[in-house]
């Protein structure tokens, strides 16, 4: 067991050492969510109160576009390089090569939801750092999210069509997750009522386990092929 989180520490601890010399996948991530959030911020003409219902749907908006294009870029360069081939090949358990590289997208799209919040705070004129229940629901909706995203972006980077493939593969899936995490944030951000949020957080750890699990169990297989 010792040995598998040794292997898995040393996926994450590369990823994040080559993007902190490269800023390759960070760097498009932010700009491309911060866009989304401009062009929201100007596109949405609202009063307080509409914004409050519409402020779950535009952060979720931004994720799973930002999140997707980081997933595709983390399994591109590592194809590209030879790199994965390279883990493929190291005497480890490759489960470990899986949830050391959904660790690392997890530390980025987590990375950049740290950064979005506070600029969506400032530009709509309210204090999204100050729900602890949202972080919970970004925490939980990033996990899954990233779990299943690993998963199938290992599955598209073999294809030539790979920027195209994985949102074609990844978004039915997750629409699950989609949907709980933007009741759940809505139900927190609108102070609703604990029973009418707690099914939604119930849907997100049942979807995390679930899929965690699935993954696991099929990952060797899929890279085999």
């Amino acid at each position: 067991m010792s040995a598998f989180f040794r292997a898995m520490g040393a996926v994450v601890w590369k990823d994040l050492a080559a993007e902190l010399r490269s800023r390759e996948l960070l760097s498009a991530m932010l700009v491309f969510a911060l866009l989304v959030i401009l062009i929201f911020n100007f596109a949405l003409e609202l009063d307080a109160s509409t914004r409050a219902t519409v402020t779950s749907g535009v952060l979720w908006t931004t994720f799973v576009f930002a999140g997707t294009l980081g997933l595709n870029r983390s399994l591109a360069i590592e194809k590209d390089r030879g790199c994965l081939d390279g883990l493929l090949l190291a005497p480890v358990d490759r489960t470990a090569i899986y949830f050391g590289k959904a660790a690392a997208n997890l530390v980025f799209m987590l990375v950049v939801a740290a950064i979005v919040l506070p600029v969506y705070s400032v530009l709509y004129n309210t204090n999204l750092l100050a729900q602890p229940g949202l972080l919970l629901v970004i925490l939980l909706g990033a996990e899954g999210y990233t779990a299943v995203g690993t998963l199938l972006a290992t599955m598209a980077v073999q294809t030539r069509t790979r920027d195209m493939l994985l949102p074609i593969l990844l978004f039915p899936v997750v629409i699950p997750i989609l949907v709980a995490a933007v009741k759940a944030s809505s139900g927190f951000l609108q102070a609703l009522p604990a029973e009418e949020v707690v099914p939604w957080i119930n849907l997100l750890l049942v979807y995390d386990v679930v899929f965690t699990a699935a993954a696991f169990m099929v990952f060797e297989f899929i890279v085999e092929e």
